[in-house]
């Protein structure tokens, strides 16, 4: 059976084109959806759908960039979030609590990705000598000088090179900074 044949949708294209099109598309799936929401009378919906939607399907797009990267360092992007925080940290430690709000992470997250670290020896965690109901997650050398090699190697592969002009990076920023305020960020 061929798989392009049985799409929920008509993406305008013959199943002969798409099986031809190479590792992308061929053709925006956004700007048709768009077409397509328009053409249904959401016209009102039509362009916050293709800014979420393409959002999205950036995020992905530079996820997968990141953990290839990350991937033969042993560590994923939520991992690495955690050890860079610690790094920050004037101590080299904060609170379980403190790095889940800090990441904007549910507490199970965050226990999860510290018991991974812990296992590989980048973290301890002990009592908070000031509050025995809170852990302390503390960066190990080994953590320290993991998280340096990750950022080194985030930063040459992904955040030097992220495909966007200058002026298009600081363009991004300021409308994601822009959302993620009125969105109570910060």
């Amino acid at each position: 059976m061929d798989v392009n044949a049985s799409r929920d949708y008509d993406d305008g294209m013959s199943a002969e084109t798409r099986s031809t099109a190479g590792p992308g598309l061929g053709f925006d799936p956004i700007a048709r959806a768009r077409q397509q929401w328009v053409e249904q009378g959401w016209d009102s919906a039509a362009d916050g759908m293709a800014a979420v939607t393409s959002l999205m399907r950036a995020h992905q797009i530079v996820l997968a960039r990141v953990e290839a990267t990350l991937r033969p360092l042993g560590v994923t992007f939520a991992r690495y979030e955690v050890l860079m925080l610690l790094w920050f940290s004037k101590r080299g430690s904060l609170p379980m609590k403190v790095i889940g709000s800090r990441l904007q992470v549910h507490p199970t997250s965050v226990t999860n990705a510290v018991d991974r670290l812990e296992d590989a020896g980048l973290v301890t965690r002990s009592t908070h000598p000031e509050d025995r109901r809170a852990m302390l997650v503390a960066l190990t050398p080994s953590g320290r000088e993991l998280a340096e090699r990750a950022t080194k190697a985030l930063n040459a592969e992904v955040f030097e090179q992220p495909d966007l002009s200058s002026s298009d990076v600081d363009s991004l920023v300021d409308v994601l900074t822009r959302l993620r305020r009125d969105a109570g960020d910060f």
